[in-house]
């Protein structure tokens, strides 16, 4: 039973979260009848029992005028208004106390954008939020004994819904208009696009016959001396280098005696042999020899 009381929490939860933007933490406005339950049936602590039926963190408030209306019951509801005073006080600008009824009334307005929870035990109360006689998407918490239960959503929450999500599928006036505009805008400017697209392809075929026609005449011009040539190898002269001039060889003169030196050249000589030159200087350490003496 427990399972399945919490699974259908849980769907009813989802519920409001996708249809009319429930957000986390939850919060629930607490009225005198259900601060009383709670404490009558020893329900603490009150944030985590609600939580655990909602299944995600809760702010629990309440109002000035509940606060008022707990303390003029007298010390049978003390404790209940020592309790309700604890938690988070919700602001509704009431000069002169109002009842429970009204004072949720006022707070939760037209369309309920700070999407409230209701947790009471008036039966008439939840009936009216129930059947969405005030405002269509207001869920609604109560206590039996010791469990807490949450109220499914009605036939007519439902139907509310359903209308909702069949006007988002259809255009507004609106919508329907400028949609019809940017259709006529879209087809002149597409008739603009073709016409240019066309003058394109004209100016394009007429540059590529000009294109075909220049390479023809060029064709046509080409002469011989537009083609690739060959050169020919030309016959070269010799190597500077290996026509240089051979050097002469100097004769080497060695002293044998005194007053004779002797040529060490067999070049200078037709049969070959050493050539003896005499000079009357036996002191000489320099000695020019002339090419016509030498043979040369």
């Amino acid at each position: 039973m427990r399972l399945k009381k919490q699974k259908r929490h849980r769907k009813i939860v989802r519920f409001y979260t996708a249809c009319f933007g429930f957000r986390q933490p939850f919060k629930v406005l607490c009225d005198g009848t259900f601060v009383h339950h709670l404490l009558a049936n020893h329900i603490s602590p009150p944030d985590n029992a609600v939580s655990t039926i909602l299944g995600a963190p809760v702010k629990l408030l309440t109002t000035r005028c509940v606060l008022a209306e707990l303390k003029s019951l007298g010390d049978s509801y003390s404790e209940s208004w020592k309790a309700a005073g604890k938690l988070f006080i919700a602001r509704c600008d009431h000069t002169r106390r109002k009842s429970a009824e009204a004072c949720f009334i006022d707070i939760i307005g037209e369309n309920n954008p700070e999407h409230f929870f209701v947790a009471t035990q008036d039966f008439d109360l939840r009936k009216k939020f129930q059947e969405g006689l005030w405002v269509p998407g207001v869920p609604v918490l109560f206590g039996l004994r010791n469990a807490l239960l949450l109220e499914s959503p009605s036939a007519f929450q439902r139907q509310i819904v359903k209308s909702s999500e069949e006007k988002r599928l259809h255009m507004t006036d609106l919508e329907h208009k400028l949609l019809s505009d940017r259709q006529k805008n879209g087809l002149t400017s597409k008739e603009t696009e073709d016409s240019s697209d066309e003058n394109e392809a004209l100016e394009d075929q007429n540059s590529g016959l000009q294109a075909a026609t220049k390479a023809n005449r060029a064709k046509r011009k080409m002469i011989v001396k537009d083609r690739v040539q060959f050169k020919r190898n030309k016959a070269k002269g010799p190597n500077p280098l290996s026509c240089k001039k051979k050097k002469q060889r100097q004769p080497n003169i060695t002293l044998e005696k005194p007053g004779q030196f002797i040529v060490e050249d067999n070049s200078l000589t037709t049969d070959g042999s050493a050539l003896e030159i005499s000079y009357h200087t036996m002191d000489a350490t320099y000695i020019t020899i002339l090419p016509n003496c030498l043979g040369l």
